[in-house]
C-alpha cells in the first residue's frame, strides 16, 4: 500500500460523511489511495505518467479490423439470451478500477479516482472522479454506479453476477460522487473485485426492462460508441472525440485506434482465408495445425503479413472433455476415470499438434498454483480436515492424466478402463457396453469449432473399443449457447481459466451453488462440500502463501474428481497480422494478444 496520508480533500470528504448520515456509524478508514496491490505494493508510484506496456506517444488514428466468430444479435453483453457483439466489454463500457497488465493482481483509478477499505474489511468506499462522463456528455454520478450494480445482480441480468458479487451486501450513496459498498462476509479481494463492475447510464434502458435491451446503443463511458452494425454480420465502432479519460495516467497511450470494426464469419478456416486476402487485420491462432501449415503464401514470404509468438506468464489454467455428472451415466468417477484413460494425448500431440502442446495436468497450469508432488505441510493440514470426505490416495498418490509413454501403452489404459467400468457396473455385451438394465453407454460431444472433430474422431475410435458408441457433430453458436446455458450436453469441449490471483471467479466455475444456475461456468455441475470449502479458503485468504496452499489443496482435490479429460495448453500466444502497426516495445506479463492489441497498438503510418 501507499503511506497513510490523509489529503485535505479526503479529511473534508470524511468529516462530511459523517454529518450526512447523521448519526449512522462508519467503518473506521486509514487512507485513500489511487491504486491497490492484492497482497504487496503496486507496482506504479501515485505520481506514474502510464504503464509501460503502452507507448505515451503513440500516434493516433487510423483503422483497425478484427474478426468476429459465429454471429451475435445483442448489445448488451450482460444478459443470459442472445450473443453479444465482440468488444462491446472493452471499448464501450469502463469499470471503476482499471487492472494492470503486469502484474498478478493491481487495479489503479479509472472512473473513481480513489477509493480506501475499512479497517474492519467489511466495507470499500469510492469516490467518483469529477471528470468521468458518459458518451451522452452526462457526469458519471454515484446513483449511476448503484444503479450499475443493482441491475446485474437482479434477476434481469446474467445470473453469474449474482454469484460473483454474492458477498456484497449493498451499495449505499453517499454524496454526489461517493458510494459505499458494504460486505456481508470479509474477502481478501472482494474491494478490488467490485472495482471492476462495469459502470453504465440508466438512460440506456430509457424506460425499458433490463432484460429486454438487446438493440439499444449503450450509454457508457469508454473509449468508443456503437456506429453501426448489422446483426450477425459486422459492428463498427468509433473514437468518442470528447472521450473523458484520454489524458488520464491510467489511459494515456491506450485506444488510439480511430475506428475499429468486427467482421463475422462462420468458421475460423474461413476466416483464415479472408485474413490472407486483407479482409481484416489480426489473426489469434488457436490451432496448432493450421499454424504450423495455413499461416503462408506470398503476403508471408513478402513481409506483408507477420507471423510471430508471444511469450506471457499467463495461468494456463484447464482445458479438457467435460462430463455433464447431473447425467446418471457420469456420476460414478470410476466411468469418468475409464473414459480418460481412452484419450491418447501423446499421440495427438505428435499426429495432429506438431508437438506444440504440453498436457494439462492442473486447474493451474503453468503456474505456482498447480499441485505438485505429495500434499505436505501446510496444504496435507488443509486436506486433513476433511480426510473423511476424500480419497485416501490423494494422501498417497500423485496425480497424472493419463498417458501412452512407456511402460503405459493405449493397450493397458483400454484395460483399465474396461476393469472401472465393470466395477462401476458397465459390461460389454456383444460389443456394446451396457449397465444392468441392458441400457448401451451412448457418448455425445457438442462441439461449436471447427477443427476438433479431427481430434475428437481417434478419440472415439478408442471408445468404441470399450463398446461406447460415440456421437459428435458441430452446431452453429447460437444452438451451442443456448445448449451450454442448459446443460444439454453429454460432453463438451472447455476451459477453465483461472488469473494469477485466483478469487471469486471460482464460485462461478467449482462451487455447488453455481452448479444449477443457467448459464454458470460450472459445466460439469461439480457438487462436492470439499471443493465448495476450499473454494472459500482462496477467497478468504489472508495473504499468499494462503492463496497458494489452498488453491493446490482444490486443483488436487478437483482433478482426483476426474470431472473432465485433461486437454493441453501452450505457453505463447500465436499471432499474425498485416504489417501496419506500431507495437510497444514492452510486452505485459499478463495479457491475452487482442486486448494488448487494442489497448496498446497503433496504425504506423510509414508502413
Amino acid at each position: 500500500m501507499y503511506p497513510k496520508v490523509l489529503s485535505d480533500r479526503l479529511f473534508k470528504r470524511l468529516f462530511s460523511y459523517l454529518i450526512l448520515l447523521s448519526g449512522m456509524l462508519l467503518p473506521i478508514v486509514t487512507q485513500a489511495v489511487p491504486a491497490m496491490g492484492m497482497g504487496y505494493e503496486p507496482k506504479y508510484a501515485p505520481d506514474y505518467q502510464h504503464f509501460d506496456y503502452v507507448n505515451p506517444d503513440a500516434p493516433r488514428g487510423g483503422n483497425l479490423t478484427l474478426m468476429g466468430l459465429g454471429t451475435f444479435d445483442s448489445l448488451n453483453p450482460y444478459l443470459l439470451k442472445g450473443i453479444s457483439a465482440s468488444g462491446l466489454g472493452l471499448l464501450v463500457f469502463e469499470s471503476l478500477l482499471e487492472k494492470s497488465m503486469d502484474e498478478p493482481f493491481s487495479e489503479y483509478g479509472l472512473i473513481a479516482d480513489d477509493f480506501y477499505l475499512a479497517d474492519d474489511a467489511l466495507s470499500v468506499t469510492f469516490h467518483i472522479n469529477p471528470l468521468a462522463r458518459f458518451s451522452n456528455g452526462d457526469s458519471i454520478t454515484a446513483d449511476d454506479v448503484k444503479y450499475s450494480f443493482d441491475t446485474l445482480v437482479s434477476k434481469a441480468a446474467h445470473p453469474q453476477f449474482r454469484v460473483y458479487y454474492a458477498d456484497v451486501k449493498s451499495a449505499t450513496v453517499i454524496d454526489r460522487q461517493t458510494i459505499r459498498f458494504d460486505f456481508k462476509n470479509k474477502n481478501r479481494e472482494l474491494h478490488m473485485i467490485v472495482g471492476d463492475i462495469p459502470i453504465f447510464s440508466k438512460k440506456w434502458a430509457a424506460g425499458k426492462a433490463f432484460d429486454k435491451l438487446d438493440d439499444t446503443r449503450p450509454i457508457a463511458s469508454g473509449p468508443y460508441i456503437v456506429d453501426r452494425y448489422e446483426r450477425g454480420k459486422s459492428i463498427r465502432y468509433i473514437k468518442n472525440p470528447d472521450y473523458w479519460a484520454k489524458d488520464l495516467p491510467v489511459r494515456r497511450g491506450m485506444f488510439n485506434f480511430d475506428q475499429v470494426t468486427y467482421k463475422y464469419y462462420k468458421d475460423s478456416t474461413i476466416a483464415l482465408e479472408a485474413f490472407k486476402a486483407g479482409e481484416f487485420d489480426f489473426f489469434f491462432e488457436n490451432y496448432s495445425k493450421r499454424w504450423a501449415r495455413s499461416h503462408n503464401g506470398p503476403h508471408y514470404d513478402s513481409g506483408e503479413i507477420q507471423k510471430t509468438e508471444l511469450a506471457h506468464k499467463n495461468n494456463a489454467g484447464m482445458q479438457g472433455f467435460a462430463f455433464n455428472t447431473r447425467r446418471d451415466k457420469f456420476k460414478d468417477v470410476r466411468v469418468r476415470r475409464a473414459l480418460s484413460l481412452a484419450f491418447d494425448f501423446e499421440w495427438a500431440n505428435d499426429k495432429l499438434f506438431y508437438n506444440q502442446y504440453v498436457r494439462a495436468g492442473s486447474y493451474f497450469s503453468n503456474s505456482e498454483l498447480a499441485a505438485q508432488g505429495l500434499p505436505e505441510g501446510k496444504e496435507r493440514a488443509l486436506l486433513e480436515k476433511y480426510r473423511d470426505q476424500l480419497p485416501d490416495e490423494i494422501f498417497t498418490r500423485y496425480w497424472q492424466p493419463a498417458t501412452t509413454k512407456a511402460p503405459s501403452s493405449l493397450r493397458k489404459n483400454l484395460i483399465q478402463a474396461r476393469d472401472l467400468l465393470a466395477e462401476a457396473g458397465w459390461t460389454v455385451q456383444d460389443g456394446v457396453l451396457e449397465n444392468a438394465r441392458g441400457e448401451p453407454f451412448l457418448l455425445d460431444i457438442l462441439l461449436v469449432q471447427n477443427g476438433f472433430d479431427r481430434i475428437i474422431a481417434p478419440y472415439a475410435h478408442n471408445l468404441k473399443k470399450l463398446g461406447i458408441e460415440t456421437s459428435y457433430r458441430k452446431v452453429d453458436t447460437s444452438l451451442y449457447k443456448r445448449r451450454l446455458d442448459t446443460f444439454d450436453f453429454d460432453m463438451v469441449v472447455t476451459s477453465f481459466s483461472s488469473s494469477v490471483s485466483p478469487g471469486n471467479e471460482l464460485m462461478n466455475m467449482f462451487h455447488s451453488s453455481s452448479a444449477d444456475i443457467k448459464g454458470s461456468n460450472n459445466l460439469p455441475g461439480i457438487k462436492n462440500p470439499v471443493v465448495d470449502a476450499l473454494v472459500l479458503a482462496i477467497i478468504q485468504a489472508k495473504d499468499r502463501e494462503a492463496v497458494v496452499t489452498a488453491a493446490r489443496a482444490l486443483d488436487r482435490v478437483l482433478v482426483f474428481g476426474e470431472y473432465l479429460v485433461p486437454n493441453w495448453y501452450i505457453n505463447v500466444h500465436r499471432i499474425a497480422y498485416w504489417n501496419k502497426f506500431g507495437i510497444p516495445e514492452t510486452k505485459p506479463l499478463y495479457y491475452d494478444p487482442i486486448t494488448w492489441l487494442l489497448k496498446a497498438w497503433w496504425v504506423d503510418q510509414e508502413r
